[in-house]
């Protein structure tokens, strides 16, 4: 009888954390917090999660391209109005939105009437490592050195 009154307990106790796994697990789901794959950059709209992506989204997008100034080379890639647009309704951002593409070690800070001005390329590409650099023929964004490399991170902030 003793044993039969331990077997009980321990499958209470495992029924109680299965419950309770699955009750924080649906809690997650439903409070509209996106996930993000592994490996994707992160899109954040007044501090809250919007989404991200990864290279496969990209894809789905028209490549543009121009050639830069300081080199004359090609630079090849994704707008980034349309990368946000994966993730966050246009009808959504102002003129004086602040939008912030960041790395490690560097960001650069736009409007969205910047990025949304297609006279402006504020794109990414790839670099030679394979991961995405912000450039653009903007004065602040169209030299190598003000390029952000190695991209990890979008936030947007509204006015």
């Amino acid at each position: 009888m003793v044993q039969r009154k331990r077997i009980l307990v321990a499958i209470a106790i495992l029924v109680v954390l299965v419950v309770a796994v699955l009750g924080i697990d649906q809690l997650r789901r439903s409070s509209g917090q996106a996930e993000l794959a592994p490996g994707s950059i992160p899109i954040y709209l007044d501090g809250k999660l919007a989404g991200g992506f990864a290279p496969a989204d990209l894809e789905k997008l028209e490549k543009v391209s121009f050639t830069d100034a300081e080199e004359g080379k090609l630079q090849e890639g994704w707008l980034l109005r349309d990368v946000i647009g994966l993730h966050v309704k246009a009808g959504k951002l102002e003129p004086g939105s602040l939008i912030t593409v960041g790395s490690g070690t560097k960001s650069a800070q736009l409007t969205w009437a910047e990025v949304e001005d297609p006279a402006n390329w504020v794109m990414f590409d790839l670099s030679n490592k394979g991961t995405l650099k912000l450039v653009s023929v903007l004065d602040r964004l169209d030299t190598r050195n003000e390029w952000v490399q190695n991209v990890d991170h979008i936030e947007i902030v509204s006015p």
